[in-house]
């Protein structure tokens, strides 16, 4: 992607951002806490949530990526093996290593302000491997550039996929994603 999307302020959720994740996901979004970031087409793309859902039990993807359209340009990089070779850089390059390990303390930092949960791992795969290619965007569109550097490279690697229209009240397609 020549331009990724801009870093947008943490927002709390209104009724029409609750509308928009339900249609998203097709399911009530829970344990919302904050819209993280905003799709260039004004929609939530990810929403920040609880450490812990509603009924206690821990939840630790703080960043939850929400836009199918993104979702699915996601799933077909990690089809096509991204995770896998940048878990083998991680092994080899000891700055980038190091950096995905600050991003990893970076990711937990931000959990813990809102609540800890002593023994629960970032997310994602941090700080090791990459384990969830959705994970690592979600956390770089809502830190915002240069916090996850792997997150910044699967976004760069990404289509724009708000550029067809928003995913709300939409079918999203295999072409809306490319």
């Amino acid at each position: 992607m020549e331009t990724p999307p801009p870093p947008t302020p943490r927002t709390e959720p209104t009724d029409a951002d609750v509308e928009a994740v339900k249609q998203q996901l097709g399911r009530p979004p829970r344990g919302l806490r904050a819209i993280a970031h905003r799709c260039p087409c004004g929609q939530p793309d990810v929403v920040e949530t609880a450490p812990r859902l509603p009924d206690g039990t821990p939840f630790p993807t703080t960043y939850y990526l929400t836009c199918p359209k993104a979702a699915s340009a996601i799933g077909t990089l990690e089809a096509d093996g991204v995770m896998k070779e940048m878990t083998e850089r991680l092994a080899t390059d000891p700055e980038l290593a190091a950096a995905y390990r600050a991003a990893h303390e970076d990711y937990i930092a931000r959990r813990d302000a809102i609540e800890v949960l002593e023994g629960f791992p970032s997310a994602g795969g941090m700080p090791d491997r990459v384990k969830c290619l959705h994970v690592l965007v979600a956390h770089s569109l809502a830190a915002g550039p240069g916090v996850n550097p792997l997150g910044d490279e699967a976004v760069a690697m990404l289509p724009e996929w708000w550029r067809k229209g928003s995913c709300v009240g939409a079918e999203v397609s295999e072409e809306d994603t490319k």
